[in-house]
């Protein structure tokens, strides 16, 4: 099942992907293999600069965090439209992954991580909502407070 209307979801709310990201390493940002797509970990940039550092819950708020998911999401769906052409190809979202810079006590990983999980139910349809796993990490590449991971389902 082809996902219609992704890229043009993407124009009626009126979000602008940013440029896809470029590595930071020895690595690269996308790889297929059979109809899988599976993206490095994104982070909240654009281009190479940080849009967001620190931690939630010491120093970034959850709102801010919550914004640093739906950018390092943003990241990812550039990423994914560089390497396919169009998000319309993507069939499904077969899993996402949010890494959370956070103290230990800190208890809102849900509340950050819906910044992605929004962003990818509005753009692809609340049916294609992907399973998701959600962690606090004590620290994150480039002192950024989040990471996310997606995997990709693509028409065959």
């Amino acid at each position: 099942m082809v996902v219609p209307g992704a890229d043009a979801r993407l124009r009626d709310l009126e979000i602008e992907l940013p440029p896809p990201p470029t590595p930071f390493g020895a690595y690269v940002e996308a790889v297929q293999v059979g109809t899988l797509l599976f993206l490095s970990g994104m982070l909240p940039v654009i281009g190479r600069e940080a849009v967001y550092h620190g931690r939630v819950g010491e120093g970034l708020s959850v709102p801010e965090g919550y914004n640093a998911a739906r950018a390092a999401c943003l990241s990812g769906l550039a990423a994914a439209k560089a390497h396919l052409g169009s998000l319309n190809k993507i069939s499904r979202i077969a899993k996402l992954g949010v890494y959370i810079a956070s103290p230990g006590d800190f208890q809102e990983h849900p509340k950050v991580a819906d910044g992605a999980s929004e962003l990818l139910r509005d753009v692809f349809g609340a049916s294609l909502v992907p399973p998701r796993i959600v962690l606090g990490v004590s620290s994150i590449p480039l002192g950024m407070p989040v990471e996310i991971e997606l995997v990709l389902e693509i028409e065959s």
